[in-house]
Formats: structure tokens, C-alpha cells, sequence
């Protein structure tokens, strides 16, 4: 898989770095857990997992815990992609809808998205562009 000039040992690096990410979930309720990995432009990998709460409404998605890691990190631009992979054997996982939107203020529109089954044998990479069609974000309020 080539993913714009990510070298191919990287990839697997993140994608293995999701994999760990999402045996630290934390999914009492679900039991679905969900791991996610970033790399920057300088080739550092963050990695978050979803974070469920009695209050469901509090629960907060593996892909905005890695993303908050990496804004807080300084890093507001310039990422190169991210993995995401959950508990499914037979699919691959994608973003919900709020995780799409948040991804999408802080990326361009070609930004792909690699998502893997439980085992990473299944591997779909979508843009998020292609993800989130006619989206709202910043330059909407410009």
C-alpha cells in the first residue's frame, strides 16, 4: 500500500501501533474497542483508544483522544494519516459522524484515513474528503 511518501515501513508501524492502541480501550458498556494512530509530518506516531463513561454521552472516540495527543503536541497541521481499527473480524471500522467532522478541521481534504478489521488483514483507505462529503469547516466561517 503507498500512501502519498509515508515509506511502507511506517505504515506498518502505525498500523501496528493502532492495533496495541486498542487493547487500551477502555469499553465496559460497548465491549467494542477501538484504537487509532497519527503520524505527523515529522514521522512521530500518536495513538489513542476510545474512553467509554456510564453517561454515554461523556464517551470519547479513539480518533479524537490520538488527535488531541497530537494537538497538544504542537502539531495543528501537516499530518500524513491515520489508522483506525476496531474489534469487527469481518469489517473494517470508520469514523462516526462527529470524529469526521473533527478530523476535517485540522487536515486537508485529501487526507487519508486507513481502516482495519481486528486483525489488519482488512484494509480500506478513504480521503476524508470521500468520508465526509460537502463539509462544514473553517473556511465556512472566513
Amino acid at each position: 500500500m503507498k500512501i502519498g511518501d509515508v515509506e511502507d515501513r511506517l505504515l506498518e508501524e502505525l498500523k501496528e501501533a493502532a492495533l496495541k492502541a486498542r487493547e487500551l480501550s477502555y469499553s465496559p458498556y460497548s465491549h467494542f474497542r477501538v484504537g487509532c494512530s497519527i503520524l505527523t509530518n515529522n514521522d512521530v506516531i500518536f495513538t489513542g483508544a476510545n474512553v467509554e463513561n456510564a453517561s454515554y454521552s461523556n464517551c470519547i472516540c479513539a480518533e479524537r483522544v490520538a488527535m488531541v495527543q497530537v494537538l497538544m503536541s504542537g502539531y495543528r497541521t501537516g499530518w500524513k494519516c491515520m489508522v483506525i481499527c476496531g474489534d469487527s473480524e469481518d469489517k473494517c471500522v470508520s469514523p462516526c459522524g462527529v470524529c469526521r467532522q473533527f478530523i476535517n478541521e485540522f487536515v486537508t481534504k485529501d487526507f487519508p484515513i486507513i481502516m482495519l478489521n481486528s486483525t489488519g488483514a482488512c484494509c480500506v483507505t478513504k480521503t476524508i474528503g470521500e468520508l465526509l462529503p460537502m463539509a462544514f469547516g473553517p473556511s465556512h466561517l472566513a
